[in-house]
């Protein structure tokens, strides 16, 4: 202004826009800038209704009148590829049967950004979805986990930053809530599973212990369960948590060593499992 500068900028005023053409608007309009996919998977959501964003503001996933958020940050707001992440799995979890465990495979999936046809699918194939007991007392025990994983550091020095938030490691998260839809008929399990955030003198998910644990196949570079979150990991972690509800001795150095050595045995054994059904289906030919 100081030295004259005067430029025109055209300004565009849009009336009576139905929702479908107000996201085309702001999808156009920030495609000059770096958008987040978390920003673009609030438009989508939003766009489909708000049941997703009242369903987590109910359970206490997100805070009243708090709506997903458009960019991650540690100790934040979730994003709707968490909370998509969250429900897939606890309904992928309860397909899975008891007795078939060791032979099944129980890797947990990531919702992808920028749209999920298995979101959409679950949406028109549940009409009680937003109304599932076992769902939402999973995602009411879940939020009390991450609750208990930060009040174990608080007030604590030295601690390694991402140890308090180590239950919303999105991998930690989709193994946990697998569990729990696995565990949903099993009513003396599935309460030592949610019994987990009573842990005494550590924190629940003993993210230190966490840190140590690794396989003679990982490479030098493996820093422990729960920082990464590809399907190695959220297969190791669904061991950890399964061994865990059994015995409810919470996650020890112990039970986590098992359960990676339990992940990388289900390999070989689903893959044998595999073999046979192949080797059965060409005899009946």
């Amino acid at each position: 202004m100081e030295q004259g500068v005067d430029v025109l900028h055209g300004i565009k005023v849009y009336f009576a826009l139905d929702m479908q053409q107000r996201f085309d608007v702001q999808l156009t309009s920030n495609t000059n800038i770096d958008i987040s996919g978390d920003w673009i998977d609030r438009v989508q959501e939003s766009f489909k209704g708000p049941e997703l964003r009242q369903w987590c503001q109910a359970v206490g996933l997100l805070p009243a009148g708090a709506d997903f958020t458009s960019s991650f940050q540690r100790g934040g707001r979730i994003s709707v590829r968490f909370a998509r992440t969250f429900i897939i799995n606890y309904f992928d979890g309860a397909k899975v049967k008891f007795d078939r465990f060791a032979l099944t495979e129980t890797t947990p999936t990531l919702s992808p950004s920028g749209g999920d046809k298995r979101w959409d699918d679950l949406k028109a194939e549940r009409s009680n979805l937003w109304t599932d007991a076992g769902l939402m007392t999973a995602a009411r025990e879940f939020v009390a986990l991450v609750q208990a994983q930060r009040q174990a550091f608080t007030g604590k020095q030295g601690v390694k930053s991402d140890f308090p938030d180590k239950a919303m490691n999105i991998a930690v998260m989709a193994a946990w809530v697998f569990v729990a839809g696995m565990l949903r008929s099993n009513a003396n399990r599935l309460k030592r599973h949610f019994d987990l955030r009573l842990s005494k003198g550590k924190d629940p998910l003993n993210a230190g212990a966490l840190a140590k644990g690794s396989h003679k196949s990982d490479p030098d570079n493996y820093r422990g369960l729960g920082y990464r979150t590809d399907a190695k990991e959220r297969g190791r972690l669904v061991e950890l948590f399964y061994l865990q509800a059994e015995n409810g001795e919470g996650i020890t150095p112990s039970a986590i060593d098992l359960a990676i050595q339990e992940y990388h045995i289900k390999l070989l054994r689903v893959e044998a499992e595999k073999t046979r059904e192949k080797a059965k289906a060409k005899k009946k030919q």
